[in-house]
């Protein structure tokens, strides 16, 4: 695993015209195979909806009760897992889906009791990765993990991580060379609305501090910032662009670069 790169990706940017599994697969065919966090907040607010249970969201991240979390694991680690590596593996490379449970990759703890059974990160596990990359899979991660600190009594063994956050601290784990946030904005905008093209780490927190970065742009910045302390290069691009992804590494960048300086 000499160049690692994480790839977070929405299902917002995944669309019949997308082009960010043809370049995963490219990547791998090339010798570089990405690690694929992913998340599916969409999907997830429409079954909620459908059997009847209210969404909600505390900072950017989704309240999660019992019968949520319950929809949360079904619909990330199946229908969305699943859809992501069938598509891979149909257009010729080798994926092979996981969630944070499978390995215990992600073990942590209940980040905070109003945001229900959302879990925080305490400890990454990297060997069920560098299994599968070592043998020739591209790793299609679904953000579900152990609730392993700290667990209170009649706590399910599960959480629901934000994926954002997930993909940072996997590349911080990994000591990746480039985190990548396929979006399904320009990138991080400014008050006026004017795409901001470069940040230094300092900035990107005064962004947050201040409030101009909000919503689910929060988790993404955090993250960026927990890979920026490991020595990786991190940006946030718009994944409805053809071939997004493969233009980033080349260099291409189109969205928000966050580096150190």
């Amino acid at each position: 695993m000499s160049k690692i790169i994480v790839v977070k990706i929405g299902g917002s940017t995944l669309g019949s015209h997308d082009t960010t599994i043809d370049d995963i697969v490219a990547l791998q065919q090339k010798g570089e195979p990405p690690i694929v966090v992913h998340g599916g907040g969409k999907l997830i607010t429409d079954w909620l909806k459908k059997i009847g249970i209210a969404t909600s969201f505390v900072r950017g991240e989704r309240v999660t009760d019992a019968p949520a979390l319950e929809v949360v694991t079904a619909v990330l680690a199946g229908l969305v897992n699943k859809d992501i590596v069938a598509s891979i593996n149909s257009r010729g490379g080798r994926a092979s889906g996981i969630s944070g449970v499978d390995g215990a990759l992600i073990e942590g703890k209940i980040a905070e009791p109003e945001k229900g059974y959302v879990g925080v990160a305490v400890k990454v596990n990297t060997g069920i990765i560098q299994a599968l990359v070592q043998a020739g899979f591209v790793p299609v991660i679904a953000p579900v993990g152990l609730n392993t600190y700290e667990r209170p009594e009649g706590a399910p063994n599960a959480l629901n991580f934000n994926a954002d956050i997930v993909a940072g601290e996997i590349a911080a784990a990994l000591g990746a060379d480039r985190l990548v946030f396929l979006t399904d904005v320009a990138g991080i905008l400014d008050t006026s609305g004017q795409l901001l093209p470069k940040l230094s780490s300092r900035e990107a927190q005064t962004l947050l501090t201040s409030g101009v970065a909000s919503g689910g742009m929060i988790p993404k910045v955090q993250a960026c910032l927990r890979a920026l302390s490991a020595g990786g290069k991190t940006c946030i691009v718009d994944g409805r662009e053809p071939h997004a992804l493969l233009k980033t590494i080349s260099g291409e960048y189109t969205g928000t670069v966050i580096a150190t300086e």
